[in-house]
């Protein structure tokens, strides 16, 4: 499995609506499932054994997720094609996103309230970046 593939699979969502803990593009999603249904499209479901709403104040649970889904730490200064990058919007905030093909990135923006391509620069830090092993 490669990022492209990732990649590719996040673009297929672009339009979906958002919903909290949404799985489905028809009824929506969120920043998570976006990555987790891009991962059963590549052949590689996830179970997510995490709770979380839009505030997380113990955030370590859904930090443990990348290595089971088969993600290694990547360096942030070395973004690729299906990379998963994790951000902090805002307190106790967590926001996932895959680095689109083409630039920038794909991810369910809940202000939006839809998947939707953000280009570069990103409007947040980078606290977490994984990559397909």
């Amino acid at each position: 499995m490669s990022g492209n593939e990732l990649a590719r699979a996040t673009e297929g969502f672009v339009g979906a609506s958002f919903r909290l803990h949404g799985r489905h593009p028809t009824t929506g999603v969120d920043c998570l499932g976006l990555v987790l249904m891009a991962m059963a499209e590549i052949g590689r479901p996830v179970r997510l054994q995490a709770s979380y709403g839009l505030r997380n104040l113990e955030p370590e649970r859904l930090l443990q997720l990348p290595a089971e889904a088969g993600f290694v730490e990547a360096p942030d200064n070395e973004l690729e094609h299906g990379d998963v990058l994790l951000f902090a919007p805002g307190p106790a905030q967590l926001h996932t996103a895959v680095v689109a093909i083409g630039g920038g990135i794909i991810h369910a923006h809940a202000g939006l309230r839809r998947v939707v391509r953000t280009p570069f620069p990103l409007p947040w830090t980078i606290i977490g970046h994984w990559r397909l092993t």
